[in-house]
């Protein structure tokens, strides 16, 4: 894998420059000493939505340990990452930062397994739940922090970017987010999130497993062979240190190959698009930030070897399943009972459908939160 990284001094022309933002919905005075991009992650870092990251469950739940990532310290490596990445391309490091974290800021608690069933739960109505279109709502309705306008009236590139770091979306099925440029791809700077968060969340979730008694080590160097040559290597320079260090060592390889591969591939697709400006990169008919090939298929086997061994192990699947069963439960209560919720929400359900604000509710919640909220309604 080829690692000649040019360190630019200077910003890629194809960087978004603050100067060219789209600007707020509410039109602030500029800060004498902040940035548009570095007041809309400072206004992230401080929204309740973003503490309350804390108490969401990434992978593992505090019942095995205390040191497992949490939802917040997972988006915290995320940051740090991108403000690597983009660094070393000459790209917005504040945007990218601001991106980072807030990229999961719209999870609901129980990870991905809550997300799937509050989707179900709202197709039954209908509707749908995806976590980055929730993330737009809560900075654009829920949090309540100024006197001059709902929400955190961050810039158009940031919330461009919540929706668009991940996926592309076409107008005709979501006509309510036709602003964001639906026809255009979103700048370097949102399409290096969705890398950097599987690099962050693939190193980060074979620790925590070690961690936990579920990672088998010579399992994962037989189906991840770019993990067991890191490894390898490691051992054959030092054979009689442990085995946990050792699983450290070789880690820190993978991740850094990642970045670099992500870094590297990168470059020679924006120099190969013959792109010049901002406008050129949102006008290419695909993404330019990736993986190479080789590096996607290695990032490819350490996936398939955590959802085969870990993510539906039973240690995580039985905690999940039970908590998934309050979650169903405690939706079908909010529900059928008008008055249920706290006043703001039960204020937003009468003007937008009940089920969509029980799943805005219930969304919010932190893990242990909901469980409060299930045994006072349900006992137990």
């Amino acid at each position: 894998m080829e690692r000649t990284i040019l360190a630019l001094a200077t910003p890629a022309p194809w960087a978004m420059c603050v100067k060219d933002t789209r600007g707020r919905r509410v039109p602030e005075p500029a800060h004498p000493y902040r940035s548009d991009y570095a007041r809309d992650r400072d206004r992230i870092i401080h929204s309740r939505a973003f503490r309350r990251l804390e108490a969401k469950t990434q992978v593992f739940t505090t019942r095995y340990s205390d040191h497992f990532r949490n939802r917040l310290t997972h988006t915290l490596e995320v940051a740090q990452i991108a403000r690597t990445v983009a660094g070393a391309l000459g790209l917005n490091t504040e945007l990218a930062e601001a991106l980072a974290l807030v990229h999961d800021i719209g999870h609901p608690p129980f990870g991905h397994a809550g997300e799937g069933k509050l989707d179900e739960l709202m197709r039954a109505h209908g509707d749908h739940f995806n976590h980055n279109l929730h993330a737009l709502r809560i900075v654009e309705h829920f949090e309540q922090r100024y006197l001059d306008f709902s929400g955190l009236n961050l810039t158009f590139e940031v919330r461009e970017g919540i929706i668009k770091h991940s996926r592309d979306y076409s107008e005709k099925e979501f006509p309510e987010l036709r602003e964001y440029l639906l026809d255009l791809r979103p700048p370097l700077e949102a399409q290096l999130i969705d890398c950097v968060d599987e690099i962050a969340y693939n190193t980060a979730d074979m620790d925590d497993a070690l961690e936990a008694g579920l990672l088998d080590l010579g399992v994962l160097c037989r189906e991840a062979p770019f993990f067991g040559g890191a490894y390898a290597q490691v051992d054959a320079a030092h054979p009689g240190a442990r085995e946990k260090l050792k699983f450290n060592e070789a880690l820190k390889h993978v991740l850094d190959l990642l970045a670099t591969d992500l870094i590297v591939s990168t470059q020679q697709r924006v120099s190969a698009s013959g792109v010049s400006s901002v406008e050129d990169i949102r006008k290419t008919p695909k993404r330019l930030a990736g993986f190479s090939e080789e590096a996607a298929a290695h990032n490819a086997a350490l996936k398939r070897f955590l959802f085969a061994h870990i993510y539906n192990h039973p240690a995580i699947t039985d905690d999940r399943d039970r908590s998934v069963k309050c979650l169903d439960e405690l939706f079908a209560y909010y529900l059928a009972r008008p008055g249920s919720m706290p006043d703001s929400y039960e204020e937003f359900a009468q003007t937008e459908p009940r089920h969509v604000i029980v799943c805005d509710y219930i969304a919010g919640m932190t893990d242990q939160f909901l469980l409060r909220q299930h045994r006072e309604h349900f006992g137990g």
